[in-house]
Formats: structure tokens, C-alpha cells, sequence
């Protein structure tokens, strides 16, 4: 069973072993960057061998990496545009240098153009970037959104048609988060909601592109649209919901990842995993 939580890489990238091995993961996501800026610091040879060390060490495989929350791949801004697909390059490539097989990102937000510009705006970003790291191993997995303004990527059918208007459409992925697809008014909350709700996604986007799954509760209600995380158990989604994921077996090799809130020296992340390992042996 892949599960693991989001861990900081204050002091270094290599530090997210020690703090995800504190916590019992045996799989990760990290930023490769800081989150809130737009510049990164260039990675040395020696930051790329003592991450890789720490991880031979800890033994957490894999990790994955999410992108800046400042890149907009669906921005109708010319500066913008060039600058979040600029940004979005610089850290597909440190995840190459980190052997990190998946990027995940918010697809992007068309802000006033509409959805369908803004669905094929991100697919030129996305054939954009393919032409520039051709022959690179990581994927970049596309996760799916709240909806929340005008973010896009909240319909199974929109993440279906930027892989569709992509080129390369064979590198892209994609990541589910149980919070944002409630949000967006997939229900998982009974069993048959649950099961419609899966086959509705490998119906229009297809499991076989189910790279990484976020387990998070959800602070707001069914279809709210609101992307606001909560503990597991503690929301609207609701404990049981969990334990549909982590039984599933078509899932038992995909890593399962926590973004819940950390509470005091990160304790609740242990307290999450623990509910959660309890729900896959129910």
C-alpha cells in the first residue's frame, strides 16, 4: 500500500525523507521549489546527490512532485502565459534530475475567455512543453479541480479534452483529488455513488491515465465548488468514503497522498495515515 503525505523541503529536497520516514511514508509529494515564488534556485550536483541518497536510504518511492501554485498554463495573458510555461519547464526539468516520475498541477483558469478557450490554451501549453523536453521520463499528471472561479479541470470531460488537443497525449496523467472532485459534484459517499462515480472516470478519461490520488476530506459540501481541505473523517465527505479507495485493488499501486492541514509538528498527518491504514483493513 502506497500512502504518504505532502512534506516540506525546507533546508534542502533531501530533508522530505526524513520527515516523511518520521511519519511512516513510503511515498511522498514534495514541491522541487518554493511554492510561492517564481524563481528557483539552480539544483547543485551535490543537493542531487544527497537527495538521491536519503532516498535510497528511507526507501520511499516514488515521489512526486506538485508544480507552483503562481503557473497558469490557461492564462489569456501574453506575459503570463510565457512566464507559467517557462516556470512549468524549470521544474520538469529538476524533476528529471530528481528521477521524480510525475508533476502534478492545476491544469490552469481561462479568468474571463471561457472554458473552452481555456481548455485548448492549456493544451497548447501542454504540446508547448512536450516539444521542449522531448525524450524526458516524468509525465505531467493533471489534477482534477474544484471548479472554484474559473479553474478548469473540474469536469472529467475537460481533463479528457486537454489530453485529446495535446500533442504527445501519451505523456500526460492524471491526478484525482477526492476534495476537489466532491467539490465539483462527483459524490463518493455511499458505495454506489463511489463505484459510479470511478466508472464515470474511466469511462471519459480512462483508469489506465490514473497516476495519483489525493486523499482529502472536504471542509465545504457536495457540488460546492470550494476547495478547502479537511482532516480525514472530519468533513463532508465523510470516513467511510476513505475506505473505498484504500480496498480498491485497482488502485493498490497507484501512491495515495495526504494534503489534510499538518496541526503541531505535522502530528496529523500520523493521525490521518493511521485512519486511513485502518480503513484498508476493514
Amino acid at each position: 500500500m502506497l500512502l504518504g503525505a505532502h512534506m516540506s523541503i525546507a533546508g534542502g529536497a533531501f530533508n522530505a525523507f526524513a520527515r516523511g520516514e518520521q511519519f511512516g511514508c513510503n511515498c511522498l509529494q514534495i514541491f522541487t521549489k518554493s511554492s510561492n515564488q517564481w524563481k528557483a534556485k539552480e539544483l547543485t550536483d551535490e543537493d542531487i546527490e544527497k537527495y538521491h541518497s536519503e532516498q535510497k536510504r528511507t526507501k520511499i518511492d516514488p515521489v512526486i512532485a506538485h508544480d507552483s501554485y503562481l503557473i497558469n498554463l490557461g492564462s489569456p495573458d501574453p506575459a503570463l502565459i510565457k512566464k507559467s510555461r517557462e516556470a512549468f519547464l524549470v521544474e520538469m526539468r529538476r524533476c528529471e534530475k530528481l528521477n521524480i516520475p510525475f508533476l502534478v498541477t492545476h491544469p490552469g483558469s481561462h479568468i474571463d475567455k471561457g472554458e473552452d478557450w481555456g481548455v485548448a490554451r492549456i493544451a497548447e501549453s501542454l504540446s508547448w512543453l512536450h516539444e521542449k523536453t522531448d525524450g524526458f521520463k516524468v509525465k505531467i499528471a493533471l489534477e482534477t479541480t474544484a471548479g472554484q472561479g474559473s479553474n478548469l479541470g473540474y469536469k472529467f470531460e475537460q481533463i479528457a479534452s486537454m489530453i485529446d488537443q495535446a500533442e504527445a497525449p501519451q505523456r500526460l496523467t492524471v491526478c484525482m483529488d477526492t476534495c476537489h472532485i466532491f467539490a465539483a459534484g462527483y459524490d463518493i459517499t455511499t458505495e454506489d455513488a463511489y463505484n459510479q462515480t470511478i466508472s464515470d472516470f474511466d469511462r471519459i478519461i480512462g483508469l489506465d491515465r490514473l497516476a495519483v490520488i489525493h486523499l482529502n476530506d472536504a471542509k465545504k459540501g457536495l457540488g460546492s465548488r470550494v476547495d478547502r481541505h479537511e482532516h480525514i473523517g472530519k468533513g463532508e465527505i465523510g470516513e467511510q468514503a476513505f475506505g473505498f479507495f484504500m480496498r480498491d485493488k485497482r488502485f493498490s499501486k497507484i501512491p495515495k497522498l495526504l494534503e489534510t492541514p499538518k496541526g503541531d509538528d505535522g502530528e496529523m498527518d500520523r493521525v490521518n495515515m493511521s485512519i486511513l491504514r485502518k480503513l484498508a483493513e476493514k
